[in-house]
This record gives structure tokens, sequence and C-alpha cells, in this order.
């Protein structure tokens, strides 16, 4: 199989030659302790063979922002909202909120769809990888209401004290991307992640009542785009999301990941909870693969091939993306040992 093969099959419950291997993102600091002189993460996974390339909508190029103060790396995206660069590659909401008051929402022109980068991005991805899946990384409505409210403490005061304009101003970002992602995927595009975070280690960051009333609904309608013009679907979310997992299920979603590594959300429990409905990807430790040793990720690895792999439809990825504090060497380890010893039939399941 090639790549690409490797991820429709897992996504559609066959076994594949192996267990393929995917990250959401990788920081561009590890893109470069790996390959020196990398134009992006997809040169690094076609160094280290990986079986998906991503385009991402919600990292931008230089050229592709409004610059209020390069030297400070304040710019407005394409939402009109600021947000701040640090040492890190993604950046961070700022304020003022672009949209603050009903009548802020009610004067909003959402950006384009049909203009966005993305979308060449991805018909030029296609054209350099036939073998390997493409991926659009994407959201749904949260994301881009965090943006415009200007970091997400606002949008949780939002929803407590006006819900009904939560849920509108969710919708400005659900239609956005309901939208953009059929001209993706008709541009080349295979597999879209939803990336918006509603949980932290605990559980949901609101309550199960207000996500299914107010958050929910846009999700469904994303996926539902996405399904239609004939892409897979994985979900991301962190944290522990047991509370609302049979919802974002139910949305009929291909996959649920990268999962994080949290108490109550082990892998195989999940494919016990939905036997035969969710493919999975994950998840070996990112705080593992920043600060273990190698001996320590090849054992997890090797762990989460037995007793995920070998039950269903697994990814092997991290718990999350590729993040600046990575040690490339574990994470060259967690590759090398998956394509060596993720073979099917798994050994030693």
């Amino acid at each position: 199989m090639n790549s690409r093969e490797r991820i429709f099959a897992t996504l559609e419950h066959r076994q594949a030659d192996r267990v393929p291997i995917a990250e959401m993102w990788i920081d561009p600091k590890i893109v470069q302790a790996i390959v020196p002189g990398a134009r992006d993460s997809n040169d690094l996974v076609e160094h280290l063979d990986l079986d998906m390339v991503t385009a991402l909508t919600m990292v931008y190029e230089p050229e592709e922002v409004e610059w209020v103060d390069r030297e400070d790396g304040l710019f407005r995206d394409k939402w009109g909202a600021l947000q701040h660069l640090t040492q890190e590659a993604i950046p961070v909401p700022a304020l003022p909120a672009r949209i603050e008051t009903t009548e802020d929402l009610a004067r909003y022109t959402p950006p384009d769809p049909t203009k966005s980068p993305v979308i060449d991005k991805v018909r030029q991805l296609r054209a350099r990888f036939p073998d390997k899946a493409v991926a659009v990384v994407a959201e749904s409505g949260w994301a881009p209401a965090v943006f415009l409210r200007g970091g997400i403490e606002n949008l949780f005061m939002d929803l407590a004290l006006r819900p009904e304009f939560a849920k509108e101003l969710m919708g400005v970002g659900a239609a956005y991307y309901s939208e953009l992602l059929p001209l993706t995927i008709a541009a080349g595009a295979d597999v879209v992640f939803l990336g918006d975070d509603y949980s932290d280690r605990t559980g949901p960051m609101m309550s199960p009542a207000m996500f299914e009333e107010l958050i929910l609904p846009h999700d469904t309608a994303v996926v539902g785009a996405i399904k239609k013009a004939g892409a897979y679907c994985i979900k991301h979310v962190d944290g522990d999301i047991r509370k609302i997992m049979d919802w974002l299920v139910g949305t009929g979603l291909d996959g649920l990941g990268p999962l994080e590594d949290v108490p109550g959300m082990e892998l195989d429990r999940i494919f016990e909870r939905y036997p035969g409905r969710i493919a999975l990807m994950g998840n070996v430790s990112v705080d593992l693969l920043s600060r273990g040793t190698v001996e320590e990720v090849v054992a997890a690895t090797k762990r989460l091939l037995a007793d995920v792999s070998a039950k269903g439809p697994h990814i092997m990825s991290s718990g999350n993306t590729i993040a600046s504090c990575v040690n490339p060497e574990n994470y060259a380890a967690m590759v090398r040992t998956t394509q060596e010893c993720g073979v099917y039939p798994i050994a030693n399941a």
C-alpha cells in the first residue's frame, strides 16, 4: 500500500499493511532540526516517509496578514482579529476584540472563502504528493469566535451571559468553513481535521447542556459539509471529552484525534465504547516526547501498537502536535518504531 491507501483503509476500518503515521502539525523548529533547510513540515513528512501532508488554515504566511506591528509580531488575521506572534509559531488572540457587541456582529463581514490561499496550497500538495493523503487542518465555529472575541475567556463570558450572541458568533466560523472546506476537497484534500478544543484534563470547559445547545449544531453542520463533499473528517479535542464524546461521534466523524493521553481517555476503551464506529489517532505523550528518553518513547510506542493498533483502526501520532519542546530524536524514534513494529498483524498483540 502507498501512504494514501493506508490512511484510507484505516479510516474505512479496513486493515492496512501497517499502522499509518501522521501529525496534525509539526513545529518549524523540529522540522529544521531534523531536515535543515526544509521549507515546511511537508518536507519532513517526505523525509521520514509519514503518510499525510497538511495545509493549515490558522497559521499564516507573512504576506497573508495585515501587519499592525511587524517588529512586535502583532497582526490582523483573515477574520480581521488581532493576533500576536510570540516565540512559538502559532499566534495567540490579542485585544481589543474585533467584535464586542451585537451591533459589531451585525455589521461584520467575514472573509470570502473562495479567496482563501489554502485552496491553492492543497492543489499544490496534491500534485506534489500523489501517493500521500492530503489533509486540511481547519476549525468549526469555536476557534474563529475565540479570535474575534480577543481570547477564550471573553467567549466563556458570552456563553454564560449572552448565549444567543455566542451561538450566532460561532455561526460565522461554521458558515465560512462549511463553504471553504468543500472547495479544498475539490482541489484535492482527502481529510479534514477540525481542531477546536472543548476540554481540559478534567473534562469539558462548558456544561454538556451548553455544548449540546450552542456548539454542537455548528460542528454537525461543518462535518456534514465535509462528508457531503466526499472527504474524511477527524476531530481533534484535547483533554477528557467523555461527557460530550457521544455527540461528537454522532456528527458522523470518521476519526477522533490526536487525543491527549489523560486518564479515562485510553484509546482501547474508546474502541470498546464505539465498536466499529470510529477510527482513532494518537497518542504518544507530548511530555514524554519532550522530556523522556529514546528508550521510553520506543516502549510507549510499542505499547500503543499492541494495546490500540492491534484492536482497531489507528493512526499513530503524538497526543496533540509536535511542539517546539519535543526532542527531535524522540520523535524520530516514535516514527521509526511504528514503521518497524507496526506491520500487521501486530506482533505480541
